[in-house]
């Protein structure tokens, strides 16, 4: 195993963003669309909160109660704005950050997602499913 391997290497640089101006439902249709479960709140380069799957599923709970969900979904999100759900105490690495490093950031905090920003700018996110790829490519 390369024990010296930044995660530059394994993070993703495709990154969705969103915008302090995006609804939810924008960020519900982003997760679904594109397969992912985390998305960095920016305004221009800068990060400035994240989003998770999980975040929206806490203030919708609609699955469990209503039969109408789409209608009853859309007065939920309207109800929220991305900056009140977001989390915004974000930890974040840069790209020269070794993987081991991120791995027990990512273990201590409890998180499953991390910004990378080099020079006070996103380039990339790494998620413990780029961990768990890494991992198994070294095997």
């Amino acid at each position: 195993m390369k024990k010296r391997t930044p995660v530059a290497s394994i993070m993703t640089t495709d990154i969705i963003t969103l915008n302090l101006t995006d609804s939810l439902e924008t960020a519900e249709e982003l997760f679904k669309n594109h397969t992912i479960r985390h998305i960095p709140v920016v305004s221009g380069d800068s990060i400035i909160g994240m989003l998770s799957y999980t975040d929206l599923l806490r203030i919708s709970f609609v699955d469990v109660v209503y039969e109408d969900e789409k209608d009853v979904e859309a007065i939920v999100y309207n109800m929220f704005t991305i900056e009140q759900v977001m989390a915004k105490n974000i930890i974040s690495v840069s790209s020269t950050t070794l993987i081991k490093e991120v791995a027990e950031l990512l273990a201590k905090k409890e998180f499953h997602a991390l910004p990378v920003v080099d020079d006070n700018k996103l380039v990339g996110i790494v998620t413990t499913t780029d961990l768990i790829n890494y991992l198994i490519q070294q095997y």
